[in-house]
């Protein structure tokens, strides 16, 4: 008995199973005229998955449900597959990366895609989330890729497959240009993927999508017809005029503030030192530094110091920098409520990064602790203005003072 697959096409989780195949050198036959709605609600589809859902892969031994589940069936077809690695470390990083991207890119793809085809109910606070979240695994497997052709060792493994067929998801979908050109690496190695030829073979030409789909407005369900007679009766009898109510229509609620935008007004306007700073050409220190301190304002505003965790591995600066762009487009979140200036210090490596934050509000804020998980690889140490010498740094840091410490800068990163 042959392999035989039951799913609509195109459909990205069965492209999984069929590019892990052709890789794999099996044989899989695709169900024809399989229809959604139809085909996989009939008592012998629901005997294989009593959920009806696809794709589902019947074999010798009995049916097969979910797809990252089929994908590694065909792939353990063939013994010593190097899709599976060549080791147990690769083994276990395939495995991670197919979790990573089942449980980090996929559904937050999803999550911004289906309400705005109104399959599910749109909610514009809900969709800030996925796409936050969506950035956040992207920015992730971004500063993996700098170095990297494919994620595990130097050949097309299990993992680039399942990560291809999901990214291919979002990049035909919902992920334009202008979203993907924050992750160049992605964009890099999701190309690399889409073109060799098992790929392309299963998948066919992938074009990305130029615009966001609009958002569909929900239509109403039809009513049923009144009779002729029930319409002629209802003039006979005209009702008092009421003020008419739409449960169904009413306006939506406002989404909630941040709990910074909740605190007392602040003297300091961040616009306007971001005016100040990008404006100023000459006299650096008697004017922008002079007008920061002028402006700054120690209720409604901290001052904070980062230096990264782990600078011993920064040995290649384009890869450090890297690290530290990706972290900027992360914290892109905050940009209405701080203000950055990071650092890499070093002329040859390891290269040391450090950095210098104006927050508002006296403390790290929450949101961008638990959105942003660059946070955690750098120790932060609040500024203390009353200290000269601390003052003295924030300047040089403000001022990309060079050397700084006593060593060469590689580069400066302003966030504004």
């Amino acid at each position: 008995m042959a392999l035989v697959l039951h799913s609509g096409m195109p459909n990205k989780n069965a492209f999984k199973a069929l590019i892990a195949a052709e890789y794999s050198g099996v044989k899989i036959e695709v169900v024809k005229d399989f229809a959604m709605g139809v085909s996989n609600k009939t008592p012998e589809f629901l005997k294989m998955n009593p959920l009806g859902k696809v794709p589902v892969l019947d074999t010798p031994d009995g049916s097969v449900f979910e797809s990252n589940t089929i994908a590694r069936y065909v792939t353990r077809l063939k013994a010593d597959n190097p899709l599976y690695g060549s080791s147990l470390i690769e083994y276990a990083k395939i495995e991670q990366w197919i979790d990573f991207s089942t449980t980090e890119i996929d559904p937050n793809v999803a999550r911004w895609f289906y309400p705005r085809l109104g399959f599910v109910p749109y909610d514009a606070q809900s969709e800030e989330r996925a796409i936050v979240s969506l950035k956040r695994a992207l920015g992730a497997l971004n500063t993996e890729l700098a170095t990297k052709t494919f994620l595990v060792g130097h050949t097309i493994t299990l993992a680039d497959i399942i990560m291809g067929c999901n990214l291919g998801y979002g990049f035909s979908l919902v992920m334009t240009k202008k979203f993907t050109s924050e992750f160049p690496h992605v964009e890099r190695y999701f190309w690399t993927l889409v073109n060799q030829p098992n790929f392309n073979k299963v998948m066919g030409e992938i074009k990305q999508v130029d615009s966001i789909p609009p958002i569909q407005s929900r239509k109403p369900s039809a009513q049923p017809k009144e009779p002729a007679k029930a319409k002629e009766a209802k003039k006979e009898v005209p009702k008092p005029k009421v003020e008419e109510t739409v449960e169904e229509e009413e306006a939506p609620k406002p989404k909630p503030k941040n709990p910074l935008d909740l605190l007392p007004p602040s003297k300091m306007i961040l616009d306007e030192w971001k005016r100040l700073y990008s404006n100023t050409k000459t006299n650096f220190r008697e004017v922008a530094i002079k007008g920061f301190w002028e402006m700054y304002d120690p209720e409604g505003y901290s001052l904070w110091f980062c230096n990264y965790k782990y600078n011993d591995e920064n040995t290649v600066s384009f890869v450090t920098l890297n690290k530290v762009s990706g972290f900027l487009q992360r914290m892109d979140l905050a940009r209405k409520y701080a203000f950055g200036k990071m650092l890499v210090i070093g002329s040859e490596p390891p290269y040391k990064v450090k950095g210098l934050w104006l927050f508002r509000g006296k403390e790290l804020p929450q949101f961008v602790i638990d959105e942003c998980y660059d946070m955690e690889l750098y120790d932060w140490t609040k500024v203390d203005i009353a200290d000269e010498a601390q003052k003295e740094r924030v300047n040089a840091m403000i001022e990309d003072q060079e050397p700084f410490e006593g060593e060469a800068l590689l580069d400066a990163k302003c966030f504004k």
